[in-house]
């Protein structure tokens, strides 16, 4: 009896620990499902091979090799192409495969390559940073820091002044939050990311002066206009896409030229849509914990980016601050999603790589900052630095915590009006959770009987409480 009790538990332990690892498989290496044309899809990894000899053959022998400026450069591009080459055929896809996973891949290497760079100048002074940088771009050797003023005669409150102050900056200000709405969709933690900005400019306007603003400039013309509209936009966005019925049909079934261009357009668009809960009124106190954590680290990423700016003496239009801001909103992307399923699901015990190795780029990048801008950093008031830290940490906590207490006031209020989060919840599963769980129910079940195995999956995943339970606990295995 006793050996049959520890058989039974042996399995149950290799079924857990199987069932893990395709829960983390299904954040870091997330399968295709529609597969509309088989050849781009196929490794073809004997041809990218014979291209890439090919291509070293002809780069080693038929370039000039004179100028060693040009030999070094193109020996660091070509080596970062064949590192991305190589990404596209070891590195996993990611929670994402729109349009195609090998993007995703791709986005992944950079973000390594960037990682491995911001640990490379660790090991380098300031001199010979300025050298590397004003090499790759010649205008950056005698750079100056951005000195432009925007707390100028703040009491000067007209419509011609506020109209000037509506350029390409406020314009890309407003679609940056409609992105960051995208990619969070909880008006919560986007206002709650918001406010704090401005807090943080307030405690670290003695080391940037660009931080110095006026008050309507700041709480009326960036909080209310140019993030409220932003969040609003991108989450009007989100609601539409949820609200909308995927059916996804192979490109090779469609027979009208018409149908194959707009299938072949719609692929640049998200296969899935799901609806999003990081709070739910059963929620921990380490589920509030991470999501105050999610908010720290938003603040510590938007924060490196100005003291790069200022510390290295680069202007905000300058390609270096483009490249980089466009690197890390690719980056964010999946590690969101994934940080989002390590945060909701009880079943995912590990973070996944994308995530992680854009929190390692966020502290790296701190710590360059640190490194570099000693002297600056000497001046620094120590009680604006605490203050941030404590408003930051509580104000995060306070508005997560007041969003999780919301969101339970909202299930007592269904509750009362006859509509429950069960039913809620399960009609939030998509197809693509239905078939993930009935495919993987044998991990679950120790037996099938006969009467079972001739039911259809959707009546064995609506008449089980334990799938019902762990939809209700993973609502986002979806692919965007």
């Amino acid at each position: 009896m006793a050996a049959v009790s520890t058989g039974s538990r042996s399995t149950r332990k290799h079924a857990m620990a199987r069932e893990e690892k395709e829960r983390f498989r299904a954040i870091n290496e997330q399968p295709v499902d529609d597969i509309t044309l088989e050849f781009f899809y196929q490794p073809h990894t004997i041809s990218l091979l014979s291209l890439c000899i090919c291509g070293l053959l002809y780069v080693a022998f038929m370039r000039d090799d004179v100028n060693s400026d040009d030999n070094i450069w193109n020996g660091l591009c070509c080596m970062v192409f064949i590192f991305l080459v190589i990404s596209v055929l070891a590195f996993p896809n990611g929670p994402f495969t729109r349009p195609h996973p090998a993007l995703w891949r791709i986005v992944f290497g950079l973000s390594v390559l960037y990682f491995m760079l911001l640990v490379f100048l660790l090991f380098q002074n300031t001199q010979d940073t300025r050298k590397m940088l004003g090499w790759v771009y010649p205008d950056l050797k005698n750079g100056t820091p951005d000195e432009k003023e925007y707390a100028v005669n703040c009491s000067d409150i007209s419509l011609a002044r506020l109209w000037e102050h509506i350029d390409f900056f406020a314009f890309s200000h407003f679609f940056g939050w409609a992105l960051k709405a995208l990619l969070i969709r909880h008006y919560g933690i986007l206002w709650t990311i918001s406010v704090l900005w401005e807090l943080t400019e307030a405690a670290f306007v003695h080391l940037l002066p660009n931080f110095a603003e006026c008050w309507w400039d700041a709480w009326v013309l960036d909080v209310l206009i140019c993030n409220g509209f932003g969040i609003y936009l991108g989450m009007l966005v989100c609601q539409k896409l949820e609200m909308r019925n995927y059916y996804w049909e192979s490109i090779k079934d469609i027979h009208s030229t018409t149908g194959k261009i707009r299938r072949a357009v719609l692929q640049f668009t998200p296969s899935s849509w799901t609806h999003v809960r990081w709070l739910d009124p059963n929620s921990s106190y380490m589920r509030v914990l991470a999501v105050g954590i999610l908010v720290m680290i938003w603040q510590v990423a938007e924060l490196n980016l100005f003291f790069i700016k200022h510390i290295f003496m680069i202007t905000p239009a300058h390609p270096v601050n483009v490249i980089r801001a466009m690197l890390i909103a690719l980056v964010s992307a999946p590690s969101i999603r994934q940080y989002y399923m390590y945060v909701t699901d009880t079943q995912c015990k590990r973070v996944g790589t994308q995530c992680w190795v854009f929190c390692a780029i966020t502290l790296t990048e701190a710590i360059v900052c640190i490194k570099f801008g000693m002297d600056l950093f000497k001046n620094a008031e120590m009680g604006w630095i605490v203050f941030w830290f404590g408003v930051q940490l509580l104000g995060s906590l306070a508005c997560v915590y007041l969003c999780a207490l919301f969101a339970k006031r909202n299930e007592h209020k269904m509750d009362a009006d006859g509509d429950g989060m069960d039913s809620d919840s399960a009609s939030r599963v998509t197809p693509i959770h239905q078939q993930y769980f009935v495919q993987h129910r044998s991990c679950c079940t120790p037996e099938k009987t006969p009467s079972s195995s001739n039911s259809s999956p959707d009546t064995e995943f609506s008449s089980s409480p334990i799938l019902r339970q762990r939809a209700k606990e993973s609502l986002t295995n979806g692919a965007l």
